[in-house]
């Protein structure tokens, strides 16, 4: 056998070695179900110590056409313990000069009032919340540059007002007794899907741990990242974060706390009807990858489990008298039970926060409590 030939069967098997589980990953069906009354039913693994929760995107709720403050309070009246909110720097600073607060001051008392403690989101340049990114406009005019590291060489005037803008809102609200860790980025060294190449370097999130330490060293900091469930988005993110490691290895590495965000199925591409779903949360790639995140000597925190539809279109679909196929409301009691099942021997899962409240709302809205009933069971009987 002649070294090419060797080399060639051992790249053939290579791919076949990769292709099997992306097939297996793989489900196509249709995109809408019958809705059912399963969430009823379906086993509930006990919380132990694990706290509950949710994250609010008041952009969201606007999209869906839903009153902010209503869908808060709303959410606010489960007996859940932690909520994740968002300072969003583009609404803060609309324009050079300002600094208007008034949006996040009020969620913060609601949230405060009803004796929830609060993980906020700090940004700045990265926030949860679709499209993710807040910068206002006076500091980065044309956007980032696509294909890039973003750090402190090629950007020394964004890392000035990032790092001004953290320690401005830190000592803002670090008399608020409600606050329970600060975040900062929201998947900071990730790329935004495929909709953006830029990233931010390791070196220039750590400028931003640096100031918001500095400015109050008595909380942790959170960071967060995505945690794989298939394996061509594990291929997908290793190789396009390789230079530096994806945002769970930069919180590893910086960060107190550890939040991961956990999606086990979505749609890659839909005709018509029938969509192309990814789903391998039990596949052996990322089941690795969990194994190794499940070791490290931090705190974990579910920042985001997925409990509302991820199709092809960006804001979730609401079909009537159905549910898509990649969320129906027995699933997030699936997921919520998944992700308790990988710490069942380990205490250090501090809290799972839902992902999706204000679709839930919404639905309600429209009929259909089953989104808001499967969460307030989890609630019930754990």
């Amino acid at each position: 056998m002649t070294p090419r030939t060797i080399v060639s069967r051992a790249l053939l098997a290579a791919g076949l070695a990769t292709a099997i589980p992306l097939v297996s990953e793989m489900r196509a069906g249709p995109a809408e179900r019958v809705l059912t009354d399963r969430w009823n039913v379906v086993p509930i693994e006990p919380r132990g110590q694990v706290e509950l929760g949710v994250s609010f995107r008041p952009r969201q709720a606007e999209a869906l056409g839903l009153g902010v403050r209503q869908t808060l309070t709303t959410l606010l009246a489960y007996p859940f313990e932690v909520i994740r909110l968002s300072a969003y720097w583009d609404r803060m600073e609309p324009a050079a000069g300002v600094f208007d607060t008034t949006e996040l001051d009020w969620q913060l008392d609601e949230a405060e009032r009803s004796g929830k403690q609060i993980i906020l989101c700090l940004g700045a340049i990265k926030s949860f919340g679709y499209p993710e990114y807040f910068v206002p406009r006076h500091h980065v005019s044309g956007g980032l540059p696509e294909g890039r590291l973003v750090d402190e060489k090629s950007h020394p005037a964004l890392l000035e007002a990032v790092t001004m803008h953290l320690t401005r809102l830190v000592q803002r609200y670090r008399d608020r007794p409600g606050i329970r860790a600060w975040q900062v980025e929201h998947e900071a060294a990730d790329p935004l899907g495929m909709e953006h190449s830029w990233r931010l370097a390791t070196s220039f999130i750590r400028h931003e741990v640096q100031a918001v330490r500095a400015a109050d060293p008595t909380r942790p900091i959170l960071m967060n990242g995505f945690l794989p469930t298939s394996t061509a988005v594990l291929a997908q993110q290793w190789w396009r974060t390789r230079d530096q490691g994806d945002s769970l290895a930069v919180a590893a590495e910086l960060a107190d706390i550890i939040g991961i965000d956990f999606y086990p199925r979505h749609a890659v591409t839909s005709l018509g009807r029938w969509s192309l779903y990814l789903d391998g949360a039990k596949g052996l790639l990322p089941a690795l990858r969990r194994r190794r995140l499940l070791a490290c000597r931090q705190e974990l925190v579910v920042t985001e489990g997925q409990a509302e539809p991820w199709e092809s279109i960006t804001v979730p679909p609401s079909p009537d008298g159905r549910a898509s196929s990649s969320c129906p409301p027995d699933r997030i009691i699936d997921n919520y039970n998944e992700c308790l099942r990988w710490t069942r021997d380990d205490t250090r899962l501090g809290a799972y926060l839902f992902w999706g409240a204000e679709y839930w709302v919404m639905r309600d809205r429209h009929g259909d409590s089953r989104y808001l009933d499967a969460f307030a069971r989890i609630l019930e009987q754990t």
